[in-house]
């Protein structure tokens, strides 16, 4: 089943165990071929395996070349989280059907980046129906801006579209488990999304969390660093000391661990604010270092310290 709810509506979707094809035909799998422009940048997610690792007796950390995916399993259908590049589909399939021969269910998106969403469309032809926050919808359906890196990211062919939207949460009970989908205020974008697995106590956060690594922040699509902090605190309140959390990128981590990255965002946030209270330029701000405490343990990703430092000035 699933029970949505939000200011407007309240919304119940029963689906039962062979539900897909008993949905309208625009929730159903489309059979258009993925993308050949979402394939070119990233075809050596084609040739990276996906790793599975079994978090509870049904449910996956999937771990390849785009950002962490999770898998739950069962009789009801397999229900998966985020969906990496397009070359990475027959991989995340391999994955999948290597762990279980159930028949596919839902696809979920944390939010709309394409590390994320980019092998929606070959998940929905495999069978998948695309759930996510309303607003990944709108954004994978239109041309987007990608300001830090100076592009614009097209339209998603229409496959890859979710099918299901809500504003403010939405349940999912399936397999024995419950999983509450909840969206967040705008964070790392105004998409963002965690989901939550009770009976496992797994908890997915996507890209609110980048574990071991200073976070991109997409100001071009609503985030911002106190919003990232805003999430963290919402997405901390749910996990307890056996929380099993999967980031959007980096290794597996705990609640200890997720604090820690909510309060080094704090720390150069107040940094970065007084700096500019005070009267200094975001090159100034820079220049003083406000991460340099954090760098032994955090400049291990892509986003190095200095355009973190700007992003955070930019979007106080």
């Amino acid at each position: 089943m699933l029970e949505g709810m939000n200011r407007r509506n309240f919304l119940q979707i029963g689906l039962t165990a062979g539900a897909a094809a008993m949905l309208p035909h625009t929730l159903r799998a489309q059979t258009a071929p993925a993308s050949a422009s979402a394939a070119q940048p990233h075809a050596s997610a084609a040739d990276t395996p996906v790793k599975t690792t079994k978090l509870y007796e049904n449910v996956y950390l999937l771990q390849g070349q785009g950002g962490n995916m999770a898998l739950q399993t069962g009789p009801e259908g397999n229900i998966l989280i985020d969906a990496s590049f397009a070359p990475a589909v027959p991989r995340i399939l391999e994955a999948i059907g290597s762990v279980s021969k159930d028949a596919p269910f839902a696809l979920i998106n944390t939010h709309w980046h394409g590390d994320h969403t980019g092998g929606n469309e070959g998940m929905h032809t495999a069978g998948y129906t695309i759930i996510a926050h309303q607003n990944t919808r709108e954004r994978l359906s239109t041309p987007q801006t990608m300001k830090i890196f100076h592009s614009t990211t097209p339209a998603s062919p229409a496959g890859a579209w979710p099918t299901v939207t809500f504003e403010d949460a939405l349940n999912i009970w399936r397999n024995a488990d419950a999983l509450n989908l909840v969206h967040l205020a705008p964070a790392h974008t105004d998409t963002d999304i965690y989901i939550y697995f009770h009976k496992a106590n797994v908890l997915h956060v996507g890209d609110i969390w980048f574990n071991g690594m200073y976070p991109f922040i997409d100001e071009g699509t609503g985030g911002s660093i106190g919003g990232m902090i805003r999430a963290a605190e919402k997405a901390l309140t749910v996990a307890d000391k056996d929380t099993k959390i999967i980031p959007g990128h980096g290794p597996l981590g705990t609640k200890a661990e997720y604090q820690r990255f909510r309060d080094m965002l704090s720390k150069v946030r107040d940094k970065v604010a007084a700096l500019k209270a005070s009267g200094a330029s975001e090159q100034e701000t820079i220049a003083k270092k406000p991460t340099a405490e954090f760098e032994a343990t955090m400049a291990k990703g892509f986003m190095n310290a200095d355009t973190f430092t700007g992003i955070v000035y930019r979007t106080l």
